[in-house]
């Protein structure tokens, strides 16, 4: 009698590891985009894209200009909305979690048309349809006045949204705890709640207030003079005045020296949110 028939295992040192297939699959997709950007390099003309993009002459023009009033009113137009979005939001927040009905529903009616619309559309409807309805009347502050309401009318919507996931994210243990105290629901909330919910929505919010540095630029639908121009009308202006691209980049770089150090202070608020959790 034969013995059973043994088959022989392959060798293990040639299958390859699942570490392994993972490091080979990351080289090969480094090597792809190698290939790419250097394909993109050699076929680019960068001549053309210098004469077009980058003359120093023509950006050292914009100074100071790009500065001020550009970048000022940018900034001037970003924080009016956002604080005018900040307290509207808190106040639709706090209707969304009322427990009358009426408000829970012209809250969540708010959020779905002003989130659901383009800004450009509450732009010109500031600017045009509130005069027409209105008239005779103007809003507070001139063209300021109106980017900060169109600005807010937007944000608001998504702030809402953010900071009432902030307050019911607060233990509610801790809202016990302040009416057992004696706080009125009110106290409570100003005094216990909002504070440790904001903790919460911090790097959200912040990250909304680089979308409306961005958002500003939708100023130009409501006619400014050339001192309420922001960064983007003043190099679309200065670009066409010079048909040339560089003051369009410049602008863009100024945009980014605002928000790249924002989105990296919303990255370190978020870690250290996630290191508290933990």
């Amino acid at each position: 009698m034969t013995g059973p028939a043994h088959t022989a295992a392959p060798p293990r040192g040639r299958r390859l590891t699942r570490r392994r297939r993972r490091g080979l699959s990351r080289a090969l997709q480094y090597a792809v985009f190698a290939a790419a950007v250097i394909a993109l390099a050699v076929t680019a003309d960068w001549g053309r894209l210098r004469n077009q993009f980058a003359q120093a002459d023509l950006a050292r023009q914009m100074f100071p200009d790009v500065i001020t009033p550009a970048l000022k009113n940018t900034v001037l137009y970003t924080l009016s909305g956002f604080a005018v979005g900040l307290v509207l939001g808190m106040v639709i927040a706090l209707m969304r979690l009322s427990s009358v009905g009426p408000y829970r529903w012209l809250a969540s009616v708010y959020i779905e048309i002003f989130r659901g619309l383009p800004a450009l559309l509450i732009f010109i409807f500031v600017g045009v349809a509130v005069p027409l309805a209105f008239p005779g009347t103007e809003i507070p502050g001139g063209t300021y006045g109106k980017v900060a309401l169109a600005l807010g009318l937007v944000s608001a919507a998504y702030m809402a949204e953010t900071i009432r996931a902030g307050l019911q994210a607060v233990p509610r243990g801790q809202t016990e705890a302040a009416r057992s105290l004696g706080f009125s629901p009110t106290r409570a909330m100003v005094s216990i709640i909002a504070p440790q919910a904001f903790r919460i929505v911090l790097p959200p919010l912040t990250n909304e207030l680089v979308l409306l540095f961005k958002d500003s630029s939708l100023v130009l639908f409501l006619g400014v003079t050339l001192q309420e121009r922001e960064l983007a009308k003043f190099g679309r202006d200065l670009a066409g005045q010079s048909a040339n691209s560089t003051p369009i980049l410049v602008a863009g770089l100024c945009y980014l020296l605002v928000t790249v150090p924002l989105s990296l202070v919303v990255r370190r608020m978020e870690s250290r949110t996630q290191e508290a959790v933990r």
